[in-house]
């Protein structure tokens, strides 16, 4: 009776020699791949044999646990009262006072969702209350659905310049 290829390859991968044979071309990648002599911080990846150290990818012993952050209205009055004290693009400012556990990057991005507005160049140093951001938002969110633009819970600019002018007449009639 006549094998197949196809069951002359299932017999090999099934062969203990097939998985060491893998197993010793696995640790010479690793040899190859994982230490870079520029890189000396990798020598202690792998051992000489190409096995993993496991130590390596351990958390350092002094590593301190990451606490997952909950965003609330505890937090977005905080953002707020910010807002209202440092004016808009001053987020540093605002963390270091109030927000301590979100960085200056992390308010910022909080406040394209709170105004509305994925760009707030516009607003640079605006100040506003709570009412003020609400109004704000609400505009923006007008325009961004009168003109196809609101995408995400932020009006969003376009190539055409139709949002810019949008932004601009309505400034006209009622300044932010």
């Amino acid at each position: 009776m006549e094998t197949s290829q196809h069951d002359q390859n299932i017999t090999d991968i099934t062969s203990s020699e097939f998985w060491r044979q893998k197993q010793e071309w696995i640790k010479q990648m690793r040899l190859q791949f994982s230490r870079r002599p520029e890189f000396p911080e990798t020598h202690s990846m792998v051992d000489d044999e190409g096995m993993l150290n496991q130590e390596y990818f351990q958390p350092p012993k002094d590593a301190q646990p990451v606490v997952e952050r909950k965003w609330g209205d505890d937090e977005k009055s905080k953002l707020l009262v910010g807002i209202e004290k440092y004016g808009i693009g001053h987020f540093r400012e605002i963390s270091e006072s109030l927000l301590p556990e979100w960085s200056g990057n992390d308010l910022r991005m909080k406040s394209i969702r709170v105004m509305g507005r994925q760009n707030l160049q516009l607003y640079k140093d605006w100040r506003g209350n709570a009412e003020d951001v609400r109004r704000e938002y609400e505009r923006n969110k007008e325009i961004g659905l009168q003109l196809g633009a609101w995408k995400g819970g932020a009006l969003v600019y376009d190539d055409e310049g139709l949002v810019l002018k949008a932004i601009e007449e309505s400034n006209q009639t009622t300044p932010p």
